[in-house]
């Protein structure tokens, strides 16, 4: 990674961490990208002088590797998620997401950074967030989120991925600074105009619509745009796409 400001990736053989892939590197931005299958890497990235990949599982890595890997790293983006089969929905590990956040966090920790690292983690919008931002959330969708996390162990852990960064590591800490982006319904589509909000916009029974590419646009920007970061680090933004909107600055 031969460029001054690099990324390390997580979940980016994902649909959405292959977008956040492409417009890294057309950004001139290194990365460093952890995949369990190099073969899902795409073919004009793989190739990219400013790209490393590193086959492996993240939770299978030990923590002298994660804080290798860590190194000359000033941004941590995960598009991790669970697999959409039956298997990768029910089966192990069913808390992929929180303890991957968990170790990325304790391994930048002990690397103690000079500068505090940006970590960006794509979750949804059924992740509810505490307080008024979200008020609009009624109590039976409340009740039925409940009983979503009860039955489908990928929203539980998405959940409790964004708790760990809010209560455990909170808005202050010196070494690690996060931003949660919650989607709503996701897409396939191009980049075009999108509409960032403090929480939510739509009800989980009438969903609104987010491209991945615009997810991956608003990430990108995170890591690259310190007045995208300020506005939002110890946050968790809503992303939703904006009909009729100007298309976004960048690529």
């Amino acid at each position: 990674m031969p460029t001054d400001q690099a990324v390390l990736l997580v979940g980016g053989t994902g649909r959405t961490g292959r977008r956040v892939l492409a417009q890294l590197v057309s950004r001139g931005i290194g990365v460093r990208a952890i995949v369990r299958s190099s073969r899902g890497v795409p073919a004009g990235a793989a190739g990219s002088p400013g790209v490393e990949v590193v086959e492996a599982s993240l939770l299978s890595l030990s923590d002298d590797e994660l804080r290798h890997h860590l190194r000359g790293c000033t941004a941590v983006i995960s598009c991790l998620g669970h697999v959409l089969t039956v298997r990768g929905v029910l089966g192990p590990p069913r808390d992929l997401v929180t303890r991957a956040t968990a170790r990325l966090c304790q391994a930048i920790e002990a690397a103690k950074p000079a500068r505090p690292i940006k970590l960006v983690l794509m979750t949804s919008v059924s992740v509810h967030q505490p307080g008024k931002l979200d008020a609009r959330r009624g109590s039976f969708e409340r009740a039925f989120l409940w009983l979503l996390r009860g039955l489908l162990p990928p929203a539980r852990d998405n959940h409790l991925a964004a708790d760990f960064l809010r209560e455990s590591i909170g808005p202050g800490h010196p070494l690690v600074q996060w931003v949660v982006v919650r989607p709503d319904t996701l897409l396939e589509g191009e980049t075009s105009g999108y509409a960032l909000h403090a929480g939510l916009v739509n009800s989980l029974f009438s969903p609104g619509r987010t491209t991945m590419a615009n997810v991956a646009h608003f990430m990108c920007e995170l890591v690259t745009d310190p007045n995208a970061w300020e506005e939002w680090k110890g946050r968790m933004p809503v992303i939703v796409d904006a009909t009729g909107a100007m298309a976004p600055a960048g690529p």
